[in-house]
């Protein structure tokens, strides 16, 4: 199992900073990404397989790859980044 820190940091494509700690970055997100984004990343730090997350969340396999792409993209913005970053 990985921490949601780790978990938002694979897929993050460039980082010039380390995240905020665990509880830091949960508030950020909290409030930047929808309930299911953030079930849907939690999910994928707890290792949840994707057939139980697509259940959790009442989603079909179209859904559920359409929230995936749209919660990858929304962690890539620049202006979550450096909300999610130390220092900034």
């Amino acid at each position: 199992m990985t921490t949601l820190r780790e978990e938002t940091e694979k897929h993050i494509r460039k980082l010039i900073l380390p995240l905020k700690e665990e509880t830091e970055l949960k508030e950020v997100l909290k409030a930047r990404l929808t309930k299911k984004e953030l079930k849907l990343l939690q999910g994928w730090a707890d290792n949840t397989p994707h057939t139980d997350l697509m259940v959790q969340l009442h989603l079909d396999e179209e859904k559920y790859g359409e929230l995936s792409t749209k919660l990858i993209k929304k962690l890539n913005q620049e202006k979550l980044k450096q909300e999610m970053m130390v220092g900034l």
